[in-house]
């Protein structure tokens, strides 16, 4: 019996991560559209947890593209 829906390669999981952390990243810059002049406490709050979803879902893509083989050298070493 064959699968109707193949399992999802490492490029797809880059992919889906990728779109995931594009989407976090909107979501930044929306807010800072909306931001008002003098933002309040709440304002800090929201942004502080988006900008941890945003770096969460950065990481979820690093090791996405880890795993499919895009290894990048890391700075240190250049």
């Amino acid at each position: 019996m064959t699968d109707l829906y193949p399992p999802a390669d490492d490029r797809e999981d880059v992919r889906r991560t990728a779109a995931a952390h594009t989407a976090a990243s909107r979501d930044v810059e929306a807010f800072l559209r909306r931001l008002p002049e003098a933002p309040g406490a709440a304002d800090v709050a929201e942004y502080a947890a988006l900008l941890a979803r945003e770096e969460l879902l950065r990481m979820e893509r690093q090791a996405a593209a880890d795993t499919a083989g895009l290894l990048l050298p890391s700075r240190d070493q250049t």
